[in-house]
């Protein structure tokens, strides 16, 4: 983004010093521009004081940037007006207005031609929301316009935090990092350079928790999260990937638009699919554009979207974890408490059928059983089988849903666990 709080140099370095003016309108039904200051029409704008705003971009302190004003200037013989207003549409603010107001004729053209092209390099080239993850922020009213960007300050999550089979992060490093590497000679070779991965898998399997290490790893590249209230916003957030890239465009939760049209229950399903699709087609063959599609049901999704090479190149599956997999998590989980090597093989036997986000709940209570029970030290058996008590049974079917577990294997790995301290005899496995 430009910070228009001062004069832009690339546009006045070598033209007549500008006389920038402060314009107001008294009512924010609609997007002021040059029109309005040239007419007298029943809302007339009105010059005044230049305003601010706060913008935060995602560093310490937020940008100050200038709300809306007119920039007076010539090029040598050639007089041109700058407007910058905020867009405004069903009387809610949905970004910036830039307007440029040059006499006619081919001068003029040739004019608006460079000034916009400079304005669009000079974006691409700027920093503000490189390496950032940024969403946009929608209205309280369902109205399908776009706000201010919101920027996420999500911890960095490391190489090690990512626990998943060897074949899916084998998956992740060559379509992703290795494709980044190598998407220079794939474009001079005249390549596609965009990429589209579906990561599917059960609720809690560490999809989200992909996404936000992939974004930690790429600094060059500005990630867009898309959730499913936010669907309505498809193009602006096309066309910011196009804007900001290199970018990861991630879409959460993607069969909520693009379930098969069989399953959809009304036309307006069906015109988000299409745009979704349009969109995704829309891009350029060179766009540096990397597309992450998530869905906990890949059975229900459109074979538009998933069956055809160029939106979709690699599916990508996140299963619930192995014997393997799950002692790695607890131990990942359970850092700053001390867990004995004979507990940590009774919670993997215990965790048959768990997500990793079932895993996370877990150590989580565990620890607070461990201080409510006053126990220093080591983590007691007796802390995991308060925890596992009160997530498995205690909260019913519904809870262990929830929280990301396998009723079927769950309930059976911990009822005769349960069952010892009722039946003398019965030991613990």
């Amino acid at each position: 983004t430009l910070n228009f709080t001062r004069p832009w140099r690339f546009v006045f370095a070598r033209r007549e010093k500008p006389l920038l003016l402060g314009i107001h309108a008294p009512f924010g039904h609609e997007t002021p521009t040059l029109a309005h200051l040239c007419t007298s029409g029943p809302i007339p704008m009105e010059i005044g004081p230049l305003q601010h705003d706060d913008v935060d971009v995602g560093d310490p302190a937020p940008v100050r940037c200038l709300r809306n004003g007119l920039w007076l200037s010539r090029d040598r013989d050639l007089p041109f007006a700058i407007l910058l207003s905020p867009a405004i549409e069903h009387m809610a603010v949905g970004g910036v207005h830039l307007e440029l107001g040059v006499p006619e004729g081919e001068r003029g053209l040739v004019f608006s031609q460079e000034f916009f092209r400079e304005i669009e390099a000079r974006v691409n080239r700027g920093g503000t929301y490189r390496g950032r993850v940024i969403s946009l922020e929608s209205h309280h009213r369902y109205s399908g316009t776009g706000g201010a960007v919101k920027v996420h300050r999500l911890r960095a999550v490391q190489r090690e935090e990512v626990i998943l089979p060897q074949k899916t992060l084998a998956l992740l490093d060559r379509n992703v990092g290795s494709f980044i590497r190598a998407r220079d000679h794939i474009k001079r070779l005249g390549l596609s350079a965009k990429k589209g991965l579906l990561f599917y898998g059960p609720p809690g399997t560490g999809k989200t928790h992909t996404i936000h290490y992939l974004a930690s790893q790429l600094p060059e590249h500005t990630t867009l999260l898309i959730t499913a209230e936010q669907v309505g916003l498809l193009d602006e957030y096309f066309r910011l990937a196009r804007f900001l890239q290199p970018s990861m465009l991630v879409v959460e939760d993607v069969d909520l638009i693009a379930r098969a049209r069989e399953r959809m229950s009304g036309p307006c399903e069906e015109v988000l699919l299409n745009k979704l699709l349009n969109e995704m087609d829309g891009l350029r063959e060179d766009a540096d554009v990397i597309f992450i599609l998530t869905t906990n049901r890949p059975d229900q999704l459109e074979p538009a979207l998933a069956a055809r090479p160029g939106r979709i190149d690699q599916a990508i599956e996140f299963p619930l974890p192995d014997d393997e997999g799950r002692s790695k998590l607890i131990t990942l989980y359970s850092r700053g408490l001390e867990l004995p090597a004979e507990l940590l093989e009774l919670i993997v036997r215990r965790t048959k059928g768990a997500s990793p986000a079932f895993i996370k709940e877990l150590m989580r209570r565990a620890a607070q059983f461990q201080f409510e029970i006053e126990a220093n030290g080591r983590l007691q058996q007796s802390a995991v089988d308060g925890a596992l008590e009160e997530m498995v049974f205690s909260g019913g079917a519904l809870n262990l849903k929830l929280l990301g577990g396998s009723s079927t294997d769950l309930g059976a790995a911990n009822e005769p666990s349960r069952l010892s301290s009722q039946l003398p005899g019965l030991s613990t496995p």
